[in-house]
């Protein structure tokens, strides 16, 4: 009976992980339905090394933090148990995910530049793209929790560029987000307009100018480089795809 229980016990430490592997191989599977299981796998891989970013810059923070949940077509989050502390902690663990997964989207764009592989450069671009919509400037996107430390105002600017995004893009999947969002948008809109800060924590938002600074150049340099990353893999892609 002893040795069950202590069987159990040791297999709860791992509950977490078994979790989020089981929907990890979740998403792969519904996404190998429509894009086959090598572009599924590298897809998924992309998307968790976004969000180990989230959880490595949490847990330097010395955040209590969960591993990532995966939900197919809509995407994946990590869940974080203790809350930061201040707007430039939200920013530091916001920009990591999307650093993180830029440089993994860069490393598959020059592989497969030297490999001449169709499949890494669809993962590429894919890639980019997923981190470049990620910094649209509103919350909840790692975008808005970004430019959160130049001042939440900046979300009524982001809003309306994701009109313009979805009208763009035109997907099903990208109006699924939205709409899932959509409550989340809204309650981060009004809580800016009124000046609210999380947790009722008045010195959330008081950070130093320097800081300010620092967020809002990386902010630009990321978005930039994004822009350039997408239109170039895009191009070349089209490029091979008319071989």
């Amino acid at each position: 009976m002893f040795s069950s229980l202590m069987l159990l016990l040791k297999f709860a430490k791992f509950g977490p992980v078994l979790k989020a592997a089981a929907l990890m191989l979740l998403s792969v599977g519904a996404y190998a339905l429509l894009y086959g299981w090598q572009f599924a796998v590298g897809f998924v891989l992309l998307i968790f090394i976004h969000e180990m970013g989230h959880y490595e810059a949490a847990r330097r923070l010395g955040l209590n933090v969960g591993l990532p949940t995966f939900i197919p077509f809509v995407g994946a989050w990590i869940s974080l148990k203790d809350q930061p502390l201040s707007v430039e902690h939200e920013a530091r663990i916001a920009f990591a995910g999307p650093l993180w997964g830029t440089i993994a989207a860069a490393a598959l764009f020059f592989a497969a530049s030297n490999e001449h592989s169709r499949l890494l450069l669809a993962l590429a671009y894919s890639g980019f793209i997923i981190n470049l919509f990620n910094l649209v400037p509103v919350s909840p996107f790692d975008g808005g929790r970004i430019v959160a430390i130049l001042s939440p105002k900046v979300w009524f600017i982001g809003a309306p560029a994701l009109i313009v995004v979805y009208f763009y893009v035109r997907t099903p999947m990208l109006l699924i987000i939205l709409l899932l969002l959509a409550p989340t948008i809204w309650a981060a809109l009004r809580s800016a307009w009124h000046g609210e800060t999380p947790a009722g924590n008045p010195r959330y938002y008081e950070v130093p100018l320097e800081a300010r600074i620092r967020y809002g150049s990386y902010y630009v340099m990321l978005l930039l480089f994004l822009c350039v990353m997408s239109f170039k893999s895009y191009q070349q892609l089209q490029a091979v795809r008319g071989q």
